[in-house]
């Protein structure tokens, strides 16, 4: 069982890498943080014998006033939720409805357009299929020219 000869496979020549020079990496610094230790006076100070003291550290700063309280918007109902501490704000009446009819309107329309597409695909696969096997016979008899 004679094989003849083993094939001649081309070879392929690649050109020599490029050399590049290492590069030089300079060696990390840290800059360490640092602080200026802070001086704490001890609570029993008191100003030396003959130095008269600030009235200023006696005084007390006068409190802030509370922020005034901002009223929620008359349209906004709150309800306590029975067995929690949670109150829960209320939109009014006419939001409720509108809210309520756009989502019954919009689940409506989804379920129906669903099942129009469903029953549009059971009676429309059976025609598409006959139209297709039929055309598909009819190009069988006629001879095609190749191009």
């Amino acid at each position: 069982m004679d094989l003849g000869e083993p094939p001649v496979l081309p070879s392929l020549r690649l050109p020599e890498p490029v050399v590049l020079p290492r590069p030089v990496l300079e060696v990390p610094r840290a800059d360490l943080p640092s602080y200026k230790p802070l001086v704490v006076p001890p609570s029993d100070l008191r100003p030396p014998p003959g130095v008269k003291g600030s009235k200023t550290s006696e005084e007390k700063p006068k409190p802030k006033p509370p922020p005034p309280a901002i009223k929620p918007p008359s349209d906004i109902r709150y309800v306590d939720i029975p067995a929690t501490d949670f109150t829960v704000p209320l939109p009014s009446n006419e939001i409720l409805v509108t809210a309520g009819t756009t989502a019954t309107v919009s689940v409506a329309a989804t379920l129906t357009a669903t099942a129009i597409f469903k029953r549009t695909v059971t009676v429309l696969k059976p025609v598409l299929k006959k139209l297709l096997t039929r055309k598909k016979k009819d190009g069988e008899e006629t001879p095609h020219v190749a191009e």
